[in-house]
């Protein structure tokens, strides 16, 4: 009689199942806190040690919330609008000019072009706080401030997008584009009809990591708009919360309505955002 051999792969794959369970839990810990958080009474808010899940569950702190915003000297539902806006037109136009700025970094060998490609990598290394003052300048020469564009114009020239795209166009095969060129089609057609499909994972994955950024953004706004009417949604719901212990509870719950697009556009996306992690991997 044989001896049964241990299946090894079922005991590997039980303890990864386990120990990535256990990081997925922990991980989401703090989305399901903020949740939980929009729904508890203040007295639950301010208790120490603090509790995970709320045992009163309420609606008071979205009621307050929109009432706030209701009586606000601008009406919540121009908030929202700046916010989607800015949002749309922002990742919009962030998506196109990166990626028709990385088609021919990708695939054309002009002179110059590893250079202007090194800039890129280059302007990676600074954060946004380091060139908001000339931004400033540049937009107070072109009297842009107090406007949309001084925040949609920012957005779409950031470089991480350009970066992203073009290591993932690197990827396409140089006879997609040869036969394309044989059958007639310009560089313009070649990048719409060749190009955008074969590196979709990519922008949808830019769609994501842009709208996040600008829909999350409470601090780059304020600089450039002093218009009431023009700020964007995160503005507005930071004066809520920044109106102390009355105001804890609104707080919490417009900290839950800023989270919900960015959820939705991640469930959307989250298929395409792991292909592009795995088969473009952000490699040089």
């Amino acid at each position: 009689m044989k001896e049964r051999k241990v299946n090894r792969s079922f005991w590997g794959n039980l303890v990864i199942s386990v120990v990535l369970t256990v990081v997925a839990v922990f991980m989401a810990l703090p989305l399901v806190y903020s949740i939980m958080n929009a729904f508890k009474p203040l007295d639950e808010l301010f208790l120490f040690p603090p509790r995970l899940f709320v045992r009163r569950p309420t609606l008071k702190n979205f009621s307050d919330l929109f009432y706030l915003m209701g009586t606000s000297f601008v009406p919540f539902s121009r908030y929202l609008f700046n916010s989607i806006f800015i949002s749309f037109f922002g990742t919009l136009g962030h998506v196109l000019i990166a990626s028709m700025a990385a088609y021919p970094l990708a695939k054309h060998k002009f002179p110059g072009s590893k250079f202007l490609f090194n800039l890129v990598i280059f302007s990676l290394m600074f954060s946004g706080y380091v060139t908001n003052i000339p931004r400033f300048i540049i937009m107070a020469k072109l009297r842009l401030l107090d406007s949309y564009l001084s925040l949609i114009l920012p957005y779409i020239g950031a470089t991480l997008g350009l970066f992203l795209m073009k290591q993932f166009m690197e990827q396409i095969p140089d006879s997609y584009i040869e036969s394309a060129r044989i059958d007639g089609a310009n560089e313009f057609k070649i990048w719409w009809y060749v190009i955008m499909p074969n590196v979709k994972p990519a922008w949808l994955t830019l769609i994501l990591f842009s709208f996040r950024e600008i829909w999350n953004d409470t601090y780059t706004p304020s600089l450039y708009i002093h218009n009431e009417a023009l700020k964007p949604f995160s503005l507005g719901l930071t004066y809520i919360q920044q109106g102390g212990f009355v105001r804890a509870g609104a707080g919490a719950a417009a900290a839950v309505l800023m989270l919900i697009p960015s959820i939705i556009i991640f469930i959307i996306t989250q298929s395409n955002v792991v292909e592009t992690m795995k088969s473009a991997g952000i490699k040089g």
